[in-house]
């Protein structure tokens, strides 16, 4: 699987600013397929720092309904990515 595919997007939301404030923790959405070593590798290449620890998660989509039609968003992958001291991504500064 190539970089790009692996990474969606970086997340920003109230939760994420303050752990990256806080812990140097930045949340990204992945690909379901990809694994812990995978997106380590990928954000060490992609944006050029060092990464110290990953965990993931599977956030399962909500149930909607319009009317009487029920449906159900797709489930996704998070991942938190902790960087080694000093290290920073700088495109998720100042957002």
């Amino acid at each position: 699987m190539e970089l790009h595919q692996i990474i969606k997007k970086i997340l920003i939301t109230e939760k994420s600013n303050m752990d990256r404030e806080a812990a140097n923790k930045y949340h990204f959405e992945v690909n379901r397929k990809a694994n812990k070593v995978e997106i380590g590798n990928a954000v060490e290449k992609l944006f050029k720092v060092k990464v110290a620890d990953v965990r993931v998660l599977h956030v399962l989509g909500k149930k909607k309904r319009t009317g009487k039609v029920t449906g159900q968003k797709s489930s996704w992958k998070k991942a938190i990515v902790t960087l080694a001291a000093g290290s920073r991504i700088e495109i998720a500064e100042g957002v």
